[in-house]
């Protein structure tokens, strides 16, 4: 049997000083100057260290507090505030929220999975994978000894088709090699975002942490070079729309991916003609047609196929529709078609949390692909400068690739427990058997049809008595 697999974490300190959720305002003007004042009552000591960063103009107070408000309470003329930081709350975006940020960061930093005492302060209902809820029903006999003891959980997944019926010879041999099959130890594989302060150094430490993690990374062909040989075997090249013949692709290289268009049977040709040992992943974006674009990609023999919603977890041109809906439906569709088991689906965009990864995965697909979430583990604020060809705040790019791999591993391995507990709640030990597992989840567009549906519809106007 082979060892259980297992993240080992160990911390890794931001470079720059966090940008915390609030701050405090301490007035001097009107201070009574109180002979037990209540800065120096502060059992934290915050305000016996108190500087301030000139160059983050960051003030040591906001990163210390505890937020016990002892101060805040305890002045007798209220000249002690705690306010929300305006710096903090303009991070992200509606999707990528100031808070999934910071707790990004702290995954990056520890490796462990942040636990708030106050309870979940999240939403319980709302767009996309806020709307489901995953099934706790074995929480409460859970494994004796914790996610890591005795009962085992596989987090293993294979990428790679079955095929449909085996032929063999006169002699009892097989006539036709099966198609090669990817095993990965975790259902993540990583992806450089789409946009970021990036060089040699940040995809280098992308790449370490891709190796130390047994997984794969994908990029595009054209950052591929001399420099990355040592990692061929987890690089996924992405062979771009506009190449007239297949690049630099490494000898040890288990994975090629092509972006949909008119032009992708030619080029998985010159990859195949090239590289015939090597499975190809078509990358199809989620837009109106999904399913039939799917169907038609199995018929051609493809055996991966890549679903991609944009940043916010959208189809491509239609914000109503959400990724969870898009694997959702591609994964009834196959299933429907009978050829479920002929393709491996892999889903990307908007991944932004932890949970992300299970639901993505009991919606149908059989792994995710991570980028903006590695990004924001290098202290990314995804403030969008770098698009505008401004500075990074963070100085992504000054960043060691020992660090970069440090904090990705960190992150991943924090989402890795996450997903173990998960499964241990549902009684789960195979994340395999998780896939498409729909009956372990609840939607509320079901619960909410399923319980007011029999009201019927009501248009303005309408009195009920």
């Amino acid at each position: 049997m082979s060892s259980k697999y297992m993240i080992h974490t160990q911390s890794a300190p931001p470079r720059l000083k966090k940008i915390t959720r609030s701050g405090i305002i301490a007035w001097e003007e009107g201070c009574l100057n109180c002979p037990v004042c209540v800065k120096r009552q502060c059992v934290y000591g915050v305000y016996d260290t108190h500087s301030l960063d000139a160059r983050q103009m960051i003030d040591s107070l906001d990163n210390q507090c505890m937020s016990c408000f002892r101060c805040v309470q305890g002045c007798p003329k209220e000249l002690i505030h705690k306010s929300l930081n305006p710096e903090y709350r303009d991070m992200g975006d509606a999707h990528w929220t100031p808070d999934i940020i910071a707790k990004l960061w702290d995954q990056a930093e520890t490796g462990k999975i942040p636990v708030s005492g106050a309870g979940y302060p999240g939403p319980f209902s709302g767009p996309g994978f806020d709307s489901m809820w995953t099934d706790m029903s074995e929480i409460v006999r859970p494994t004796r000894d914790g996610i890591h003891g005795r009962e085992y959980i596989s987090t293993t997944v294979d990428l790679g088709g079955t095929p449909p019926h085996l032929e063999f010879g006169e002699n009892g041999d097989l006539l036709r090699d099966p198609p090669p099959v990817i095993s990965l130890p975790l259902p993540i594989i990583l992806r450089i975002p789409s946009f970021g302060t990036l060089n040699e150094r940040t995809i280098l430490g992308w790449a370490m942490a891709a190796r130390r993690l047994e997984t794969l990374i994908a990029l595009p062909q054209a950052m591929v070079d001399d420099g990355l040989d040592e990692f061929s075997q987890v690089l996924i090249p992405v062979v771009s729309s506009k190449a007239l013949e297949v690049g630099i692709v490494p000898k040890q290289t288990r994975l090629v991916e092509i972006p949909w268009d008119n032009s992708w049977h030619h080029r998985a040709r010159m990859v195949k003609q090239a590289f015939p040992s090597i499975p190809i992943s078509v990358r199809v974006p989620m837009e109106k047609n999904l399913e039939e674009r799917i169907i038609s990609l199995v018929e051609e023999g493809v055996s991966i196929v890549h679903l991609e919603a944009d940043s916010n977890a959208r189809f491509h041109g239609d914000p109503e529709q959400h990724l969870n809906d898009g694997i959702r439906a591609a994964h009834l569709k196959l299933v429907e078609e009978n050829v479920r088991d002929r393709v491996t689906l892999l889903a990307s965009g908007g991944i932004a949390m932890a949970e992300h990864v299970a639901k993505s995965i009991i919606c149908g697909a059989d792994a995710v692909f991570v980028d903006f979430p590695i990004l924001i583990a290098l202290e990314c604020r995804m403030c969008g400068r770098c698009t505008e060809g401004l500075p990074c705040p963070a100085e992504i790019d000054s960043a060691s690739p020992s660090w970069v791999a440090a904090r990705v591993v960190n992150l991943i391995g924090a989402w890795h427990n996450q997903l173990l507990e998960v499964m241990g709640a549902m009684g789960m030990r195979d994340a395999r058997r998780l896939r498409g597992e729909a009956g372990r989840a609840m939607f509320f567009e079901d619960l909410d049809r399923s319980t007011f549906g029999s009201l019927g519809e009501f248009e303005e106007g309408y009195q009920l008595e």
